[in-house]
């Protein structure tokens, strides 16, 4: 029994010390409510993590609010409706049902000119074979129809030398050029900027350009790179010395240089036609609507960021797509149209009578081609 209450009187000690104490949730003798130390260690570990955590927060915040104020800035604007006025064609609207006397509404169908040009000076541009702003130059046109839903699109090209007779056009130093006929279809941009490029536009398609989009040659490289290149097949080999393109005939992945080699070659084609080019573009276009929708840009922030900066940072754009959100609007509205479903055509032209290294339009097929875009 001795044995058995030495114990007994020892742990009565070790309990009467933690009495003495204070135990868990009760007084220990300083009027304030005593913890374990394990509790006040997590406490104080769970508010160092709080810190770091706001502060991560705060950095992130402030760093998402950089990019979004730089990629803004990045975007260069022209204020073409204030240029040209109304004397332009008139929106499609159709007259909503519900009331008489409500207003017309757009259809939301969207014509976009988009130009690839060697407008912007810079070294990198001049390395890519870019001229310098007075030496401005739009190689590549297209118009882009959206139809109303989003779940289809057509893309014209118009031959670089088509023959037209371009309208009278603000310059930017100001004044009007004169009407001229017979002119190059890329020499408006050469005359009067952005500006000539829609007034000439429209005047030879009657189709109204709601907007308008100019990316530069860096910018074109830069964004192919950012995607990760594109995959393109050729049916012919590709020997130029001006786009710095060789070429086998068959499949190949092309960097931004190469693919925008390609956007580029002429020479290297059979006859050096301006259409055998086109077809080209029409392909890297296709390549590239592949290569963004096989790309899962929202679960890759860096890469996300890396295509935003490279189409920002090159690009012009009338002044209804001069922001970041007016942009990211239109691409959130483009997310469910599939690459099958983009049309791409070229204006129909045949070789002008008195020289068949240039075209002119050929009537009534692109007559009926811009009648189904309007």
């Amino acid at each position: 029994m001795g044995t058995r209450t030495g114990p007994a009187r020892a742990g009565g000690g070790r309990m009467a010390a933690r009495d003495a104490r204070g135990g868990p949730g009760e007084p220990d003798g300083s009027g304030e409510q005593s913890r374990p130390g394990w509790l006040g260690g997590r406490s104080k570990g769970l508010k160092a993590a709080g810190l770091v955590l706001s502060g991560a927060l705060l950095l992130g915040a402030a760093a998402a609010g950089w990019a979004y104020w730089h990629l803004n800035d990045n975007i260069t604007s022209v204020d073409i409706n204030g240029a040209l006025g109304d004397d332009r064609p008139a929106r499609p609207v159709t007259v909503p049902s519900a009331s008489p006397d409500a207003a017309p509404a757009p259809t939301g169908a969207l014509n976009i000119l988009v130009l690839g040009s060697d407008s912007r000076s810079g070294e990198e541009n001049q390395e890519l074979g870019g001229g310098d702003s007075e030496g401005a130059r739009s190689d590549t046109a297209m118009v882009v129809h959206l139809d109303a839903g989003r779940t289809a699109a057509t893309v014209v090209s118009i031959p670089r030398d088509t023959l037209i007779a371009r309208p009278s056009c603000p310059l930017p130093s100001g004044g009007e050029s004169r009407e001229a006929s017979g002119a190059m279809f890329n020499s408006a941009y050469a005359l009067g900027g952005p500006v000539c490029a829609v007034k000439t536009v429209e005047s030879v398609t009657g189709v109204r350009m709601d907007h308008y989009i100019e990316i530069d040659f860096s910018g074109f490289a830069k964004l192919v790179d950012a995607l990760g290149g594109v995959t393109v097949t050729t049916d012919a080999d590709i020997d130029d010395d001006k786009s710095h393109l060789y070429l086998d005939a068959g499949t190949h992945h092309l960097d931004g240089t190469e693919a925008l080699g390609l956007a580029r070659t002429r020479y290297g084609l059979e006859g050096g036609s301006d259409l055998a080019r086109i077809e080209l573009q029409h392909k890297l276009v296709k390549a590239l609507l592949e290569q963004i929708s096989a790309t899962d840009l929202l679960t890759d922030p860096p890469r996300l960021y890396q295509v935003a900066d490279a189409v920002t940072g090159s690009l012009t754009t009338d002044t209804g797509l001069d922001s970041l959100g007016e942009l990211m609007s239109l691409g959130r509205s483009l997310g469910s149209l599939p690459a099958d479903d983009v049309r791409t055509v070229t204006m129909p032209v045949v070789p002008a009578p008195w020289n068949a290294n240039w075209v002119v339009a050929k009537e009534p097929d692109a007559g009926d081609l811009w009648e189904s875009l309007r």
